[in-house]
């Protein structure tokens, strides 16, 4: 063989061994790339329940009074009562729980709360949710000693701390809640050696596919009257993914032939938004306003229409209406009150002239 023909031979190999080597190296060649690890940072932020990816910090539980108060409080009650809207995170639980582990009221059927310092068996579930969630328009924005601070104040709230206590990393493995006790592994949920019921799951799995009905047969449905009972379940869903949301404001379709050719034609909609109307009201969707109000049904707070009905004679209507979006508030409309909310200024002012001018489709 002449000497080019080797090179060209081995050269050949070569790239065949580095396409086999990268192809190897990927589950999926050419598909996506392997996340940095700022990214896998970014979002490894959970606590377990043994403190593994606790972040350090500390907070009092008059800094977390504070706190609550400005930005908790709206929601979930001074107290913790939680107002009208939210279930009562405080109450149900004794001195004698925080002793035993256990809620003995969770065993009572005359006790009717069942408040979440009742459920909850470890403290950390409790600093992970508040972290990743809360507060529910600006989730992730409070720092770790912030984190700690209202956490003090509700366990305080709860009985389970002095007032005076700080609460920090150092410290947090000292907590004793209430229902520490009350968490159980006997049970399919947790499978696995050495957990619960010897690793097997609740559920076999099996697939049938075999002598199935062609209709299914409804024997229960909802009642007319409460179909549309909290606004258009359509319009309080994402327009993407499985879960789009049943349009309630129409009766319900009759067979399952036209439930799915309703689906399919939602899978193919578009987005396209036809009338300066429907961009305000999407535009309303998008910063999370439809979660606590409908364009004519009442939901949480009162519908659109209703808002620009009761204002249409406030003079310079447009900057009235923008400053109660942003600084929000309770009184006008009843007790449950609206968080303020953040949105850029350009936003904010197309949301309110929309609302302004009787907030039509």
């Amino acid at each position: 063989m002449s000497s080019w023909l080797e090179r060209a031979a081995l050269a050949l190999l070569a790239c065949t061994a580095v396409q086999v080597a990268a192809a190897a190296g990927t589950p999926y060649p050419g598909i996506g790339r392997s996340a940095t690890p700022a990214e896998v940072a970014a979002w490894n932020i959970d606590v377990r329940p043994d403190f593994q990816g606790l972040p350090p910090g500390s907070g009092s539980v008059a800094q977390g009074q504070d706190l609550w108060e400005a930005r908790c409080s709206s929601c979930h009650g001074v107290f913790g009562e939680s107002n009208q809207v939210f279930s009562p995170l405080v109450g149900g639980t004794t001195a004698a729980d925080l002793k035993t582990g256990h809620v003995a009221r969770l065993l009572d059927p005359g006790f009717p709360d069942r408040t979440t310092l009742m459920k909850v068996a470890t403290v950390s579930t409790l600093w992970d949710y508040i972290r990743r969630a809360m507060p529910w328009n600006a989730p992730k924005s409070l720092t770790p000693d912030q984190v700690y601070a209202v956490l003090a104040y509700l366990l305080n709230l709860g009985g389970i701390v002095p007032d005076n206590y700080t609460l920090s990393n150092a410290n947090i493995g000292a907590v004793r809640m209430p229902n520490r006790n009350g968490m159980t592994t006997d049970h399919g949920l947790w499978p696995g050696k050495g957990m619960g019921n010897g690793g097997h799951p609740d559920v076999q799995a099996v697939a049938c596919m075999r002598n199935c009905d062609g209709e299914p047969k409804i024997i229960s449905a909802l009642p007319d009257f409460a179909r549309n009972a909290h606004g258009n379940l359509s319009q309080q869903n994402r327009s993407f993914g499985a879960q789009r949301g049943a349009d309630t404001s129409k009766p319900p379709p009759a067979t399952l032939a036209q439930t799915r050719a309703l689906a399919e034609a939602a899978s193919h909609a578009t987005l396209a938004v036809a009338t300066p109307g429907a961009a305000a009201l999407a535009l309303a969707r998008s910063q999370g306003c439809t979660s606590c109000h409908d364009r004519v049904s009442h939901v949480v707070g009162p519908p659109f229409v209703e808002i620009a009905a009761r204002h249409r004679d406030q003079a310079d209507l447009v900057r009235y209406l923008a400053g109660k979006i942003r600084s929000g508030g309770s009184g006008v409309w009843g007790d449950i009150p609206m968080p303020p909310q953040t949105l850029p200024e350009t936003e904010l002012q197309t949301i309110a002239q929309w609302l302004a001018q009787g907030a039509a489709p």
